[in-house]
């Protein structure tokens, strides 16, 4: 379907049917993206306890936050059909400080409560970025977003590979059996991605995990003995594990909030233009703001209501594009939706089953994905030699503390949470060498070449 052809516009009211499949379908392209990051950070950190309330938590929130941006309540949200849930470039940081707090002898609920407060005072310094976006595009760039972006699946790398090799410190990790299962499914997605069939495109992810799920279960067992004991009914209920915050672990999480907030921009931008809604102008500018506004204010819900930051996602562009419609009335059915099913723990309570290899294969897939999407941000940046110097510094740096953490140990505390984060090591460096460093002029030999090649294109 060209972008263009929409067969139900932004203030379109399609029939209950037609909105019905169509949110399914929205649904179905982002269920897997909400839940992953709450699946990672509760197994690391060995909360499976609390597993599927945060996961029930997770999707309730998406749905509020969902109804949010769609809605636009006031200066809040971007009123177009701009699906949130749980944000994968926060999961590195997010980690790093509950296994400090897990290390100081931190019982779960006070892992929890310092995550849940470093959330919430991360969303403030987004709100209050969305007042600024004009002032600040100096600092954040499309060269040091691509960084940023990259480091991010980077840094996620590991934990997608962990897993396919059967999760941390298990039994069996490394087994062949675990290794060919992660593979495998890692394998379906890859081909199935390939399709020319959009709807096996669209479910790729989904597939690979059902089947890979499946499989494990005949050949060694799944135990779902956990679901027995699980409620009926999961009530969201605010601040339920407390709330606690470090100033020195919530750097790193203030500093992913703003490359957040430039990313959000990008998706709307893009969800914009396949909704046939203006990309410049009074308007334009207008929801930018919104949606990040709305992505702040649903990152302050999530952490009232027990789970970690949201973020607009930008898959859900490509549902636009391949239902031809754009009618905000979707966008309300899909918050219903995942409102809906976060009131059920059983469903957290089967998703916490996924075996770990099935879960590793499908993540490192994600993981290594978004590293090619900051790539061609950086491609499509033009990298003349002074990009390329920005660009291999920061993902040096990123790589370096990622591989050899313990070149930072004689750093004063603040400062060595800070730049563990592969994600703020590179951003940072970004940010000082590309506010520093000389620009390019046209008479650098570089930029006479690129330019010379453009022309012989």
């Amino acid at each position: 379907m060209h972008n263009s052809d929409l067969l139900f516009n932004l203030h379109d009211k399609p029939s209950a049917l037609t909105s019905l499949i169509a949110a399914f379908q929205h649904m179905l392209a982002s269920f897997v993206g909400v839940i992953t990051p709450t699946l990672i950070i509760a197994s690391t950190l060995e909360l499976s306890e609390y597993t599927p309330y945060l996961i029930s938590m997770a999707l309730f929130v998406s749905g509020v936050g969902t109804g949010v941006q769609t809605k636009r309540i006031g200066p809040i949200g971007s009123g177009l059909v701009a699906i949130q849930g749980t944000s994968f470039a926060f999961i590195s940081a997010l980690l790093l400080a509950g296994n400090q707090a897990k290390n100081n002898g931190g019982s779960p609920e006070d892992i929890l409560a310092l995550l849940f407060g470093l959330t919430m005072a991360g969303a403030v310094v987004e709100i209050v970025f969305s007042l600024f976006i004009s002032q600040l595009k100096r600092i954040i760039t499309p060269l040091t977003t691509g960084i940023v972006i990259t480091s991010i699946g980077l840094s996620l790398i590991n934990v997608g590979m962990t897993d396919l090799a059967g999760g941390f410190n298990t039994k069996g990790f490394g087994d062949v059996s675990n290794l060919g299962a992660g593979a495998a499914v890692l394998l379906i997605i890859v081909f199935l991605n390939t399709s020319s069939n959009h709807w096996l495109r669209l479910s790729a992810i989904f597939i690979g995990m059902f089947l890979g799920t499946i499989y494990i279960a005949f050949a060694d067992g799944i135990n779902l003995q956990h679901l027995a004991v699980l409620p009926v009914i999961a009530i969201p209920q605010p601040f339920a594990f407390g709330i606690d915050f470090d100033i020195s672990l919530f750097l790193p999480i203030a500093l992913i909030y703003l490359f957040s907030a430039i990313e959000t921009a990008g998706d709307l931008t893009a969800n914009s233009l396949f909704c046939k809604q203006p990309t410049s102008g009074p308007l334009y500018l207008s929801r930018i703001k919104g949606g990040i506004l709305g992505d702040g204010i649903n990152s302050l819900l999530a952490g009232t209501f027990n789970t970690f930051p949201n973020t607009t996602f930008g898959q859900n562009n490509g549902v636009i594009q391949l239902t031809g419609i754009a009618s905000r009335k979707v966008g309300f059915y899909v918050a219903g939706l995942f409102v809906a099913v976060g009131f059920f723990p059983v469903v957290g309570g089967i998703l916490q089953a996924i075996p770990k290899p099935v879960l590793g294969g499908a993540t490192l897939v994600m993981f290594a994905m978004v590293a090619v999407g900051g790539l061609k941000l950086l491609a499509n940046h033009a990298l003349d030699r002074r990009s390329s110097l920005v660009t291999a510094c920061s993902l040096g740096m990123a790589i370096g503390v990622m591989m050899v953490p313990d070149a930072l140990s004689q750093l004063p505390v603040w400062l060595k949470n800070v730049l563990s984060s592969p994600v703020t090591s590179a951003g940072l460096t970004a940010i000082a060498l590309d506010l520093t460093l000389p620009k390019m002029t046209d008479t650098d030999p570089s930029v006479l070449g690129r330019k010379d090649l453009l022309k012989s294109d």
